[in-house]
């Protein structure tokens, strides 16, 4: 069984019925420079109860595709953060 990746992120937007958008933050080294740069991706999450607003900070692991770019679902709130 292969494993399941897990992200954590701030939600940036409630994107439709049972969907957020989380963005993930992750600090990489430069190649030349030498100094640590901060990348983000943007990730679809489903979230089955609706339970979550802007802000908050969660954790999702990866699923089989519920669309064309949601393979994410919800596993956790972490904090609620504030709208």
């Amino acid at each position: 069984m292969a494993l399941k990746r897990e992200i954590q992120g701030v939600v940036v937007q409630k994107t439709g019925d049972k969907s957020i958008t989380v963005l993930v933050e992750r600090r990489v080294m430069h190649p030349k420079y030498r100094k640590y740069v901060k990348r983000f991706k943007k990730f679809i999450v489903h979230d089955e109860k609706n339970e979550v607003k802007a802000g908050d900070i969660v954790k999702a692991i990866e699923c089989r595709p519920l669309s064309k770019r949601k393979t994410f679902r919800l596993s956790q709130i972490v904090r609620v953060g504030v709208e």
